[in-house]
């Protein structure tokens, strides 16, 4: 049983959010927007290059523990899943887990309903209830009718935690506990701290795939902003910032120049950078107190031989 759920993330936000970025001092566009139909290809496309750990470790990670993890989520859970995806490690724990319902939520609606479609397919006695809605604020779920569910769980497999900043991971995290209330539990990776080199291979990869992954947001806010910028004229940089862990992207002007958001103009000195993404780097012991913060109590956390990358179980009391 497939249902699509369209909570109608506001769709002016995001020329409100380029708009409002790029006026900063330093100037900023959100992650998020990273993840249109092209931007999606290439994310995958990054998750196969031989410098990127973090998806075949946190799979790896899966396959090996995935049954303890369901004995800890226990039977007839509702999973609900931010971010969904491809749902790679999503069927990897559906298999073993058997939920009595998957409720994906993903901002993007063309792959949410593509993804979703397809795991029903793969799984024709699950009820699948994918919701369209934007993840990082306040969400309220469908009422779902006729689902006995005994807690709820959310899974936020990718790190992707590691992009938002730690004040708003904590409301992040503090928004799951809500969601899935007294008795529920959180799922969710998270990048470990390692050496700057192995990370800075990783997001700076010899193909460039990570270098058009991060230009094609200036693709996409031409073609869905009337907006004109050149992105011959930008280049992509990573780098690990050590005083706050974490990986920042950014793309730098090779130039003086000016460009146009509907109508608004631009300014950019040479050298001069758009912040678009920072990758939260933990240890264990940080993400867990970050976790206590919030309301969860961390029950869980499974580890790679090279500590590369973690799998956190947090629960609500």
């Amino acid at each position: 049983m497939l249902s699509f759920h369209d909570l109608r993330p506001d769709p002016g936000s995001f020329l409100d959010d380029v708009l409002d970025g790029l006026a900063q001092p330093q100037k900023t566009l959100p992650p998020k927007y990273f993840y249109d139909e092209a931007g999606s290809a290439l994310f995958d496309a990054i998750c196969e290059l031989p410098e990127y750990y973090p998806t075949r470790t946190e799979i790896a990670i899966m396959r090996a523990h995935v049954r303890d993890m369901a004995e800890r989520l226990g039977p007839q859970c509702a999973l609900i899943e931010y971010g969904s995806g491809s749902g790679r490690k999503t069927r990897i724990l559906i298999e073993t887990l058997a939920p009595v319902v998957y409720i994906p939520v993903d901002i993007a609606a063309a792959q949410l309903k593509a993804s979703s479609a397809e795991l029903a397919r793969e799984f024709p006695g699950l009820a699948v209830c994918a919701v369209c809605a934007d993840y990082s604020r306040p969400l309220a779920l469908p009422s779902l009718n006729g689902v006995n569910a005994r807690r709820r769980i959310v899974y936020f497999p990718g790190s992707t935690i590691g992009n938002f900043t730690v004040a708003e991971a904590a409301a992040f995290l503090k928004n799951a506990c809500a969601v899935v209330g007294p008795g529920g539990g959180l799922l969710i990776g998270v990048d470990l701290k390692k050496d700057p080199a192995r990370l800075h291979a990783a997001y700076n990869d010899a193909q460039g795939v990570t270098a058009r992954f991060n230009l094609n947001v200036l693709a996409r806010i031409n073609r869905e902003l009337d907006s004109d910028f050149d992105l011959s004229a930008f280049r992509h940089e990573a780098f690990y910032n050590t005083d706050l862990g974490r990986i920042e992207m950014h793309l730098a002007s090779l130039r003086e120049q000016r460009a146009s958001v509907r109508g608004r103009v631009i300014r950019f000195r040479s050298g001069e950078t758009i912040h678009t993404e920072n990758s939260y780097k933990y240890s264990v012991e940080e993400f867990e107190a970050l976790a206590r913060s919030a309301g969860f109590v961390p029950q869980a956390c499974w580890t790679d031989a090279q500590r590369l990358f973690a799998v956190h179980y947090l629960a609500v009391p």
